[in-house]
């Protein structure tokens, strides 16, 4: 069962990890948008019409006299439908049609007023949770990553630890961690975190979002300071406490666009840069449970977005994970647009050029959420919201509905590419709630 809880939480947006164009409830803007379903949960059966209420505020008063042109899609496709309605008496009505499959349709809104133009969007679900994957598993999956393993195994672990005190406290002590990973001369690096007193802590692996960015623990350090041991991972071998200045200008050189490090080496499996990435990550688990404060039982894989996919895939990889907790993951059923439906982020057949060859399909397959969604046997923790056009929801259901273990989802609707302070401490929650 999906547990429904809608969030309207107006705050700061946490766990943002792409630049998003709008925002619904954007940081104090003088426009507030009320739209409201006719199904309170914002979900539908197939073929079954939908209609939304629009009510605008200005300053907090409600605009009565507004024209809102609209527009209707598929979830991250082009539009089919739009049209304008007026609002009278507070309040107009958009009637959305419907789906004839499981999936989501979005209502983008747009107004003008005081000459100054404002936006708006907001998606709703039919029949979400019968969603499929499109991606399949290749017969020699395993085989594959098998031998990856083996051969990443080879490579002597090699860490260098430093002691950083601006992150640590009377609570917490926090070290900068090189790790030697994959093959020789190839590093990692992470910000360790340790709870400064005497016993034996559960360890939590948290993978990156997406891009080439600075890092900084204080976001989750409340972790450590309820008890466990933290891991925040860098998977590119640059030191995340560089300048941001020249992150900007590293990101710039093979983080963006054509060059991003998501499409570098895609038309071979064995190339691919994220091959590197998810081993990586196992070598990262090889360190952490070499940890003298480790419990010895407890191993939890949490992330978001780009780090919510690798929190799975380590989890499918690697039977040491003992629990995973993801909100909206990247990499999911990625090559899905190729059926003319939503895919998973980076958007590699909307948003890049050349991705569609039989030879990046085959090793897509290799590398997508879902296989290794497949894989898992430990329990997992799932949250996201309709809104997200960086990670849609459509993708995010069909990799709760592949898990095959036992599993909670948190879903809030009216969340974008986000997640509340309230959620990330509700995650981790649920993380003690798994705890041997």
């Amino acid at each position: 069962m999906y547990r429904i809880n809608i969030l309207l939480v107006i705050a700061f947006l946490f766990g943002v990890y792409t630049k998003i164009s709008a925002e619904n409830y954007p940081h104090r803007s003088d426009v507030l948008w009320v739209t409201t379903p006719d199904h309170s949960n914002w979900l539908y059966k197939t073929n079954e019409k939908a209609k939304i209420s629009v009510a605008v505020y200005h300053y907090g008063i409600l605009q009565d006299t507004l024209t809102v042109n609209y527009s209707i899609a598929p979830d991250m496709m082009e539009a089919d439908k739009s049209g304008s309605v007026k609002i009278k008496n507070g309040v107009a009505s958009i009637n959305m049609g419907t789906l004839k499959y499981p999936g989501f349709m979005d209502l983008n809104l747009k107004i003008t007023l005081n000459g100054k133009e404002y936006k708006h969007h907001i998606k709703i679900g039919f029949d979400p949770e019968k969603l499929i994957a499109y991606t399949k598993m290749p017969s020699d999956f395993d085989s594959f990553w098998e031998d990856a393993k083996e051969e990443a195994a080879a490579c002597t672990m090699k860490v260098e630890r430093t002691f950083v005190p601006e992150y640590s406290s009377d609570k917490i002590d926090c070290y900068l961690v090189k790790i030697q990973a994959y093959e020789k001369g190839r590093y990692v690096y992470g910000y360790l975190t340790i709870p400064k007193k005497e016993g034996k802590f559960p360890v939590v692996f948290s993978p990156p979002g997406a891009g080439i960015k600075p890092m900084n623990p204080l976001k989750d350090i409340f972790y450590a300071e309820s008890g466990f041991i933290r891991f925040d991972m860098e998977i590119h071998g640059i030191r995340p406490d560089l300048e941001r200045k020249d992150y900007n200008e590293i990101s710039s050189a093979f983080g963006n666009k054509h060059n991003s490090y998501l499409v570098n080496g895609l038309d071979n499996r064995d190339n691919y840069y994220m091959k590197k990435v998810y081993l990586s990550c196992v070598r990262v688990l090889d360190y952490l449970t070499t940890l003298p404060e480790w419990d010895g039982k407890n191993l939890i894989a949490q992330g978001g977005s780009q780090g919510g996919a690798l929190a799975l895939i380590t989890a499918g990889l690697d039977s040491r994970i003992t629990a995973c907790a993801a909100n909206h993951p990247a990499l999911s059923d990625m090559a899905r647009y190729k059926i003319g439906k939503a895919g998973g982020y980076p958007h590699l057949f909307t948003k890049f050029d050349g991705m569609d060859t039989p030879e990046k399909l085959k090793t897509l397959q290799y590398f997508d959420v879902v296989n290794f969604a497949r894989k898992i046997r430990v329990p997992v923790f799932m949250t996201w919201g309709y809104n997200d056009n960086v990670c849609p929801p459509t993708t995010s259901y069909i990799v709760y509905n592949t898990l095959n273990t036992k599993k909670e989802s948190l879903v809030t609707p009216v969340n974008e590419h986000w997640i509340s302070l309230t959620t990330r401490h509700y995650i981790l929650d649920w993380i003690r709630t798994q705890l041997k």
